[in-house]
């Protein structure tokens, strides 16, 4: 078997760029036995020296992401001043980038992992909302940045989803009449809680097509404009009294219902 050999990968960042790239061009020599020695962060020149030195030691093959134009040279004159075999995988492409834009590149180490960071904070979101939709696993209201309470059918999962495409951990739950609200509800901060209505003919007509599609009598009580009527004024009342902000969804496009909510809870 042939020895490994050991690529460096050295950035101002985290690395994971070059890594993915080294990895993908790996796959075309599946027979050589490769190492990989991820170097972050490296932002100042005796971090360069220090690593050139023992990459010079382990005959190293050098392939770097360094955004700063005095450290990418810097690592580019030294490699070729100890014969270290070296690539550089951005600056090529930014001098591109600043020809094609008509501008200089802002040089900030890390902004893809930034990037990564805010979508991974998406999915979490996203995730959490999932498994609490309807008033699943309550005992995890309080970890959730919005809570969206309402009647049934009063757009609280879609807009539950909506919000969390765009970060927010969100948790709803459902009032049903005659019933108590859960006692996790009652604990949760209420800055952090929008009371959802909605206009009582247009509930009638979402219930009544709700239940056509499930096969079922359309005059339930259910669908009834007087029990709705009630059910919307006792669901206002509590919202009240709870001092939660009140967002009225009625025929509005599930943007505006977010934003009016981030808006209200002073979270935008």
């Amino acid at each position: 078997m042939d020895e490994a050999r050991l690529i460096y990968l050295v950035s101002d960042a985290t690395g994971e760029t070059a890594e993915k790239i080294v990895n993908a061009v790996l796959l075309q020599f599946p027979e050589k036995v490769v190492r990989l020695r991820r170097i972050s962060h490296v932002r100042d020149k005796n971090s360069i020296f220090n690593c050139l030195d023992d990459a010079l030691k382990d005959q190293a093959l050098i392939v770097y992401t360094m955004v700063n134009r005095e450290l990418a040279q810097l690592v580019n004159d030294e490699c070729e001043a100890l014969g270290i075999p070296h690539l550089d995988l951005i600056t090529p492409l930014l001098s591109k980038a600043s020809e094609f834009f008509g501008r200089s590149p802002r040089q900030t180490p890390g902004l893809l992992h930034h990037m990564d960071e805010e979508y991974f904070r998406r999915i979490e979101a996203v995730e959490f909302t999932v498994k609490h939709d309807d008033g699943q696993e309550l005992r995890h209201l309080p970890y959730a940045d919005i809570v969206l309470v309402g009647v049934s059918r009063t757009s609280k999962t879609p807009l539950s989803t909506y919000l969390a495409h765009r970060g927010w951990k969100v948790a709803n739950v459902p009032l049903i009449r005659g019933m108590e609200p859960p006692a996790e509800l009652m604990q949760v901060d209420p800055r952090r809680v929008a009371g959802l209505y909605i206009d009582p003919q247009r509930l009638v007509e979402l219930r009544a097509t709700r239940l056509r599609h499930l096969g079922q009598d359309a005059r339930a009580a259910y669908a009834n404009l007087e029990e709705i009527e009630e059910e919307i004024r006792a669901a206002k009342n509590f919202f009240r009294r709870n001092g939660w902000v009140m967002i009225d969804v009625s025929g509005k496009a599930v943007e505006e219902s977010a934003n009016e909510a981030l808006v209200k809870l002073k979270l935008k």
